[in-house]
């Protein structure tokens, strides 16, 4: 057979198909194939179920031999760290300041007898439940509660209130109660930390406290007919927060918290609290006297500018009888342009200067009457309930 029939014959057996042997021997391959790799798919499953069984069996026996205290070490980790991590001086200052901040409810008559009408902050800063909060926080009321620290209710009584710096110093029959530290007002820098304590929006919120900085020293605001000497903060004081504390990292009160400019002006982050050194001396008088004594001028009037006459002042609107004013020769129409040697510019110049000076001084004031300025020298002499 040469080398054409051996290739023939080759040919025949992939080929030639007619006798169906051809297309037994293909099917035959393809089965081969098949079944192997059912074999490979099988021995992988087994394995991987036989794999899973064993490393089960090694964690539990593992996990098993640990006993209880590694257990509970392990489950209660994150509990001690959070426990022996040092505290913040937020969280100090909440600690020690917080118990001696209670919410004050004003009480008024109402349709269906005695209602709550406003509510705010307090202080006690004796422990004989002498709490001092602002004026307005219980200004007009029938009755006032105030709620402790620990959820307690007491009724107050009302020592003393002073309108023109919006504080007012109430009474609760308590001893041993939680007191606040005051602190020194002048040695806070713009920068420091500012803590305010308080119950913004009434009871639900109690004890809510607020951080931030102190933004701005010794700024003068209008507020009531009043001009107040505040600490500026961007720490959130809200209605509920007036008469709260607003405190130094240290855990002193450094000021009581008064106002805030409103939403009306859609200004946030700025916050007010009168500096603690203005109101030492306000409340050691409410607690003694029960008001303030303070000395005026004893007129009324409202700032001028008269371009025509060159002047710039006070306009007297009414001399008040029994007044210093009165007794200098002060009339209505004059035009006050200094006092103490200092220029006026508006009526609110008048109280900073009176600031300065206690009742019977005697102090210099220049008048513009009719083209001519005039000097006289006037007493001050002590501002009547009546004209508060």
């Amino acid at each position: 057979m040469d080398d054409k029939d051996k290739n023939n014959i080759k040919d025949v057996k992939w080929q030639d198909v007619s006798d169906g042997k051809g297309e037994i021997i293909f099917k035959s391959s393809r089965r081969k194939r098949i079944r192997s790799s059912f074999k490979i798919l099988v021995i992988i499953i087994i394995s991987a179920v036989i794999g899973g069984i064993s490393g089960a069996y090694i964690v539990n026996n593992k996990y098993q031999s640990m006993d209880y205290n590694q257990w509970n070490q392990f489950d209660n980790s994150s509990e001690k760290n959070v426990s022996n991590a040092p505290k913040s001086s937020i969280t100090k200052v909440a600690e020690t300041v917080g118990p001696a901040v209670v919410g004050i409810s004003k009480k008024a008559q109402g349709f269906f007898g005695v209602e709550d009408v406003e509510s705010g902050s307090g202080i006690i800063f004796d422990v004989n439940g002498y709490i001092v909060t602002n004026n307005h926080v219980i200004k007009g009321a029938d009755k006032v509660t105030v709620k402790l620290s620990n959820g307690k209710i007491l009724e107050a009584k009302v020592i003393g209130t002073d309108p023109r710096s919006d504080l007012a110093v109430i009474k609760v029959e308590a001893k041993n109660l939680p007191v606040a530290k005051f602190g020194d007002s002048s040695k806070v820098r713009v920068g420091d930390k500012a803590v305010a304590i308080g119950n913004p929006l009434g009871e639900e919120f109690a004890g809510s406290v607020t951080s931030g900085i102190i933004s701005a020293l010794n700024r003068k605001i209008q507020y009531g007919g009043a001009i107040y000497k505040v600490l500026q903060t961007d720490a959130a004081i809200n209605p509920g927060n007036s008469g709260g504390a607003l405190c130094n990292e240290y855990g002193e009160v450094i000021g009581i918290n008064s106002l805030k400019i409103g939403s009306e002006k859609n200004v946030e982050g700025m916050g007010f609290a009168i500096a603690i050194n203005e109101a030492k001396s306000i409340i050691k008088s409410l607690m003694e006297k029960g008001k303030v004594s303070r000395p005026y001028l004893g007129i009324y009037g409202q700032s001028v500018i008269s371009e025509k006459n060159n002047v710039q002042g006070v306009y007297v609107n009414e001399v008040i009888d029994g007044s210093g004013a009165k007794a200098a020769g002060i009339q209505v129409g004059d035009v006050v342009i200094e006092l103490d040697n200092k220029k006026i510019n508006r009526f609110e110049d008048l109280a900073e200067i009176l600031d300065n000076h206690k009742i019977g001084d005697a102090i210099s004031c220049k008048i513009w009457r009719n083209g001519k300025t005039l000097n006289k020298n006037i007493i001050l002499s002590e501002m009547k309930d009546s004209d508060r």
